[in-house]
């Protein structure tokens, strides 16, 4: 099983970005995402500096996919995702289907979670149309996830979110503005002081929500670990971590190690909840409210 860096879902400033994946060109995870993927105000990196990013990473030795934007809105959007549809270097993680509309026929694509394939004949056809590799909705059990595999076409690449905060949802609102009392076009940017997304809790303190400008995230951090040995058993080709705001290399250690010795699954589980100090959860993956944690199960 090969090791992927999703795409950066937080606005970092542009030093901030390019120091963080000269880090990641040390470590050894095989694929990394790049791009913008959650709102198209965020300017610290243009398209360009992406390419630059992306170069870097290759000529590390990584396998390279550029990622586009999730929530098309306006008519500039769609002239980026054109561009990034016809970059003519490196591949592309589709995130709508307009994407898929401009990759079709011409050059194979990835087809990113926010697609939502939940059914075979669904991933077949995109398949059809050049999907090498899909990513699977975040909130598919491990069951549902083997009833796809089974049937899946034989050239096509699985990947699972096994490690970060959940994407569970997009608006045309961005509520990061609306907390500071901000009209979304006007939002000076607000997103810069929360690089790690705005906690949100209940009444009762507990933890409930991150806002991220217009995305919606899970509070507590998906922790798939331990569950590993089962997902290379039903035949995952690649686990998915979602870039954290901090302590990436130490991330991508553990779940190296994991791979390579799946006896300590368990252990590295433990480290990774102790390194970030936050609250895990791994109820999707076994059928339940996404924000639990139950123990690890055979598949």
């Amino acid at each position: 099983m090969k090791l992927a860096l999703g795409p950066i879902p937080y606005y970092w400033p542009r030093a901030a970005v390019f120091d963080y994946y000269r880090a990641v060109a040390r470590t050894a995870v095989d694929i990394v995402y790049l791009g913008e993927t959650v709102c198209s105000r965020r300017h610290e990196l243009r398209l360009p500096d992406w390419l630059d990013l992306a170069r870097m990473l290759s000529t590390a030795g990584k396998e390279v996919a550029l990622s586009t934007q999730a929530l098309i809105e306006s008519g500039s959007d769609l002239k980026t995702l054109r561009r990034i549809a016809g970059n003519g270097e490196f591949q592309v993680e589709a995130n709508d289907m307009g994407a898929v509309r401009l990759l079709e026929g011409r050059v194979p694509f990835i087809a990113g979670s926010h697609l939502n394939v939940y059914n075979p004949r669904t991933l077949a056809f995109l398949g059809s149309l050049g999907a090498r590799r899909w990513v699977a909705p975040v909130e598919m059990p491990g069951a549902a996830l083997s009833g796809m595999l089974r049937p899946r076409p034989g050239n096509m690449e699985t990947e699972v979110h096994v490690y970060g905060r959940l994407p569970l949802a997009l608006s045309a609102r961005c509520f990061t503005a609306r907390r500071f009392n901000l009209q979304k076009d006007d939002c000076r940017f607000v997103c810069l002081e929360h690089p790690a997304g705005l906690a949100l809790r209940t009444r009762d303190g507990q933890p409930f929500l991150v806002l991220n400008g217009i995305q919606t995230q899970s509070a507590r951090i998906c922790n798939l670990a331990r569950e590993l040995p089962g997902m290379e058993r039903l035949g995952v080709d690649i686990a998915r971590i979602v870039p954290p705001s901090a302590h990436v290399a130490e991330v991508v250690g553990l779940f190296e190690h994991a791979l390579r010795n799946p006896g300590d699954s368990v252990t590295v589980s433990a480290q990774l909840d102790e390194l970030t100090q936050d609250e895990a959860c791994n109820g999707f993956w076994h059928g339940v409210a996404g924000n639990e944690r139950v123990p690890a199960h055979p598949l």
